[in-house]
């Protein structure tokens, strides 16, 4: 149940400015009275008030936003208020101050609550808390004291007391800076969660952390760190998860936190990254290094079960174990390895030996120009690959590698060859990113022995669902390009030029059901689309085509993008065709001509179908006549028109023959003329 806590100080506050009201009217009775003023002479002037006074008793004050009680839980968040409302009632266990104006912190301020099990005193301006205050509070379990201005308090080098039982503390983004955070932590037996991310501090201490030793995750993000003691965190048998992200840190050696599941250590300055050489088991797995300075891959625990491990924003350069001179890694636990945006230009096979659980392999952004997995052991259950952006020339992937692989994106490379069946050696492939390379697509006919390595073939790609192959250079689409592979979107865009075979298609019947040649400098679609009957995206946006494909009722197309084309007039069949399934169309920046699209008129105007670029849907009535847009259209216009056509064609029609008739009753003149001349005496 929801209900508001100031009603009762609403009603008080009524009955104040009644009597407030009333004490101004006696006072102006006795001022008149003073004056000599009748009692009689006075009344139109003291009306006035009393009907205020009546009004006052009457109207509700102005309401003021109150706090809001759900069950024990009482929010009282952005009031202004700087101290706890007094008429909360008992036995509340969770209390949100936060985005108040509170002050000082006692129990006063807190009017008794001392039951609390969660206190939210976020984004206020607390710059004194009154020693031993939670040191009473045995049941508060969560305390957040982020926001605030607790390094005031800590100037003055109080400890505020014993938190007894608060397991979660937060004193992020309070202007600490080092050992403040000693005066808050000094006595905090039971503390599992600590958050002093957002604040000053440039060191961690070996005693820092000595009071709260039943720590287990800690945030220190987001502050100046350059240094941290050693031993600073040996104390912390329980700790899992640290956060040391956003800081100074240039070097870690001898990393020796063996119980520490979860590190982050992104956007340092780290130059090396070191652990001690020790056969004990380290049970860390997410381990993030990313955004620093990492010239070499780093040198992890040798018994270790790193399952997550981000190098991406480096300067790595090589994975080499020869070139380093570092031991290889054994990395047999690993599932998703970013090496992006570093300064690779290869990637040795024998850098993949240990990675028998690696799932995801992310090497985009670097410079690469080979990779090659020729043997079946390697990456034996990779299912992405990621190495877009790189500088490949050659992508080898021997028979029976990467069996598990499913999606690959190799976009923004320089791929001119690719061995012919290279995809079809993938038996779990479904996202093939092809994007930005110089490509040729093979026919589906293409034998092994016909030039293999003049073009890439597409056929008979058991799992192969997402194709794109934008931005290759293709020039011509052959015959059956796809067939018996079950393609539900193929992105062909940004192919200038590219000339598209009647058949190029066939075999996509009962899978395509998006089909993108957009920016193609298409002027005519050569392609077959009746027979897609799946079919309920096509993109034919920014071409020259003047006319629509042929299309038939057996076609369910639900979004056609038909922008920025050369359509002047779109054929009524075409549109009858579609008008069964349309749902979303885009035809602005198109010539068309109002009268001439009188069925698009009607479709738009009196259907459930979408056009989501309205505004830019034109046309015009007659040449040189102003673009009007399409759904202010009626047939009235058009009728108008004709009718205007009509007479223009009389008018000219009687003309003409008015100028014939002229010409030819001339002509006889001049001829009787002549012939009178001829006989003359």
């Amino acid at each position: 149940m929801v209900s508001g806590v100031s009603e009762g100080g609403a009603r008080t506050r009524r009955a104040e400015d009644v009597k407030t009201t009333w004490s101004g009217v006696r006072h102006a009775a006795k001022t008149r009275r003073r004056l000599g003023v009748s009692n009689m002479a006075a009344f139109p002037l003291l009306l006035p008030l009393l009907v205020g006074c009546v009004a006052a008793a009457v109207q509700p004050a102005r309401h003021r936003p109150s706090c809001r009680i759900v069950d024990t839980s009482v929010v009282c968040r952005d009031l202004s208020l700087t101290s706890t409302p007094a008429d909360l009632p008992s036995g509340v266990q969770a209390l949100d101050l936060s985005h108040n104006q509170l002050q000082n912190l006692s129990g006063d301020t807190l009017a008794g609550h001392m039951g609390l099990r969660h206190l939210d005193l976020h984004s206020n301006k607390i710059h004194f808390i009154q020693p031993g205050l939670f040191e009473a509070m045995r049941d508060l379990k969560v305390l957040d004291l982020s926001g605030n201005r607790l390094n005031v308090f800590a100037m003055g080098k109080i400890q505020i007391g014993t938190l007894a039982a608060v397991q979660s503390l937060d004193l992020s983004n309070n202007g600490l800076y080092t050992g403040m955070s000693d005066f808050f932590l000094a006595d905090s037996p039971s503390l599992v969660q600590l958050s002093l991310s957002g604040n000053s501090i440039t060191k961690i201490a070996k005693n820092t952390f000595s009071g709260a030793s039943s720590l287990r995750r800690i945030s220190l993000r987001n502050n100046v760190i350059l240094e941290i003691e050693d031993g600073a965190f040996d104390c912390l048998d329980g700790l899992s998860d640290l956060d040391l992200s956003r800081n100074s840190i240039a070097c870690i050696t001898d990393f020796n936190l063996n119980r520490l599941r979860a590190l982050n250590l992104s956007r340092n300055s780290l130059e090396l990254f070191q652990s001690t050489r020790s056969a004990e088991l380290y049970h860390l797995a997410f381990l993030d290094l990313s955004e620093n300075k990492l010239p070499n891959f780093p040198l992890l625990p040798t018994n270790n079960v790193i399952r997550h491990l981000d190098l991406s924003r480096n300067r790595v350069r090589s994975v080499d174990a020869a070139e380093t001179k570092m031991p290889e890694m054994v990395l047999k636990h690993l599932r998703n390895l970013d090496l992006s945006y570093n300064l690779l230009t290869g990637l040795p096979q024998s850098f993949f030996r240990t990675m028998t659980s690696l799932e995801v392999l992310n090497v985009s952004n670097n410079c690469v120009a080979l990779f090659s997995i020729t043997d079946k052991d390697l990456l034996p259950a990779a299912k992405t690959v990621n190495l877009s952006y790189n500088s490949l020339r050659r992508l080898s992937l021997g028979e029976g590698a990467l069996q598990a692989l499913e999606e690959l994106f190799v976009q923004g490379n320089d791929l001119r060859t690719l061995a012919h069946q290279t995809f079809q050696r993938l038996p779990s492939l479904n996202l093939l990113q092809l994007q930005e390379n110089n490509l040729r697509v093979c026919p589906s006919e293409t034998k092994n022995d016909q030039n293999p390595l003049s073009c890439v073939s597409f056929f008979s790609v058991p799992k192969l669902k997402f194709l794109y192959l934008s931005q290759n250079n293709i020039k011509s689409l052959p015959c059956r390009a796809f067939a018996n592979t079950p393609l539900s979107l193929l992105d062909l865009s940004l192919n200038p030029g590219m000339e598209m075979h009647r058949d190029s298609l066939a075999g996509l019947e009962h899978s395509l059901v998006q089909l993108l040649l957009r920016e193609n400098n298409i002027s005519h679609l050569n392609a077959d689309m009746s027979s897609l009957r799946s079919l309920k995206l096509v993109d034919l946006s920014t071409n020259h085509l003047s006319s629509l494909p042929a299309w038939n009722q057996e076609l369910s197309i639900e979004t056609l993008n038909l922008q920025n084309n050369s359509l002047v007039t779109l054929e009524r069949a075409a549109m009858a065709a579609l008008e069964r399934s349309l749902k979303t169309l885009y035809v602005g920046d198109n010539p068309l001509s109002c009268c001439g699209n009188l069925e698009l008129v009607r479709l738009l105007q009196h259907s459930a179908v979408v056009v989501p670029d309205i505004e830019a849907a034109t046309c015009v009535l007659h040449q040189g006549s102003e673009p009007v847009n399409i759904e202010k259209v009626t047939p009235e216009m058009c009728r108008g028109r004709k009718k205007a056509n009509h007479i223009i064609v009389i008018v000219a029609v009687v003309l003409l023959a008015a100028i014939a008739s002229g010409l030819l009753v001339k002509f006889c003149k001049s001829r009787k003329e002549k012939r009178v001349r001829r006989f003359s005496a």
